[in-house]
């Protein structure tokens, strides 16, 4: 694996004529808006792109998506993937196909395994959507309100609306000149969409959750299990649990707050989140799992049971390296 710089990463993009993009299973706002970044952009120089995943884009995001999308599939010249961290997140159907293929990955995960032949990384950055960003300013590329809508996505995304503290000064600025490009993208009503509203099955299960709620550790750690029963029950899809992972982090006195969703094959999918002084991606690279000091993610076996102690051990052991 070779490190690349932002404008060493522009000109490999300038240098190929067509391009696959891989975007993680489970797709958020980050990848699909830093994935069809690329593509508009390769587009526009005149290039064949194509962004591919293993799981169904949800429909809140579709707005990002070409309203004519062509299925033509090519060779590519490159395959690139964007804020994967590990190649296992591509998903079965995509792993399938392209596992130890992936020419370049451009990423902002401090846990990135190095799996692409070429890695552009930048750990500060807010999200992949910045790093992006940086890299089309090398290129010959006009920010169109395509483009600027789907960074702004992004970067809102993965900052909870700028909440976090993994904003910068440079994630504010890049976002002020998308403003001013385009002053006409409905901002607020993206933020609304991604933030505010949610469907009647998961305000209701939202209530169940808040009952559910397990706190151990003297309140340090605070859990919840979003079993499959349960999302059958109040017709709730995963993509609608995007966002989630933050919950038990509203419990005055949490230092960690640990989701599991749990999947259709029995394993549970985990997010982890730290209020302030505790590495989570330290805690769940332990797990087979990564991201980013203040969240992370990993998947464990198990009976619910089994996995929550497999979690609280890790967790137990991580706040104690704090």
């Amino acid at each position: 694996m070779k490190e690349r710089t932002v404008k060493e990463t522009a000109q490999r993009l300038l240098q190929c004529e067509s391009a696959y993009i891989l975007i993680h299973r489970s797709p958020d706002g980050d990848c699909i808006g830093s994935g069809y970044t690329l593509l508009y952009a390769l587009r526009s120089l005149g290039k064949k792109a194509r962004v591919l995943c293993s799981d169904a884009i949800p429909e809140r995001y579709h707005f990002m998506l070409p309203e004519a999308e062509t299925l033509e599939m090519f060779y590519p010249d490159l395959i690139v993937s964007v804020d994967v961290a590990d190649e296992k997140l591509l998903g079965d159907s995509l792993l399938e196909e392209y596992e130890g293929r992936t020419d370049l990955c451009i990423d902002h995960h401090i846990s990135n395994t190095g799996y692409a032949k070429e890695l552009c990384l930048d750990g500060k950055a807010a999200a992949a959507c910045q790093v992006v960003y940086e890299i089309l300013r090398e290129m010959p590329v006009t920010i169109t309100k395509e483009i600027a809508a789907c960074l702004y996505t992004g970067m809102a995304t993965d900052t909870g609306c700028f909440m976090y503290d993994n904003v910068g000064p440079r994630t504010l600025h890049i976002i002020a000149e998308l403003m001013e490009a385009h002053p006409d993208i409905p901002y607020a009503s993206i933020n609304r969409q991604m933030f505010v509203v949610k469907s009647m099955g998961r305000m209701k299960l939202d209530g169940i959750l808040t009952n559910q709620l397990e706190r151990y550790l003297d309140g340090a750690c605070t859990l919840v299990c979003v079993t499959q029963k349960l999302m059958q029950e109040y017709g709730i899809d995963d993509a609608e649990l995007e966002g989630i992972a933050g919950f038990p982090l509203q419990v005055e006195g949490t230092e960690v707050s640990v989701v599991m969703k749990e999947r259709e094959d029995g394993a549970f999918r985990v997010s982890m989140r730290s209020a302030d002084r505790v590495n989570v991606s330290a805690i769940c690279q332990t797990l087979g799992g990564g991201g980013h000091v203040k969240a992370a993610g990993c998947t464990v076996s198990g009976t619910a049971e089994e996995a929550k102690r497999i979690l609280l051990d890790a967790v137990t052991k991580g706040m104690a390296k704090a």
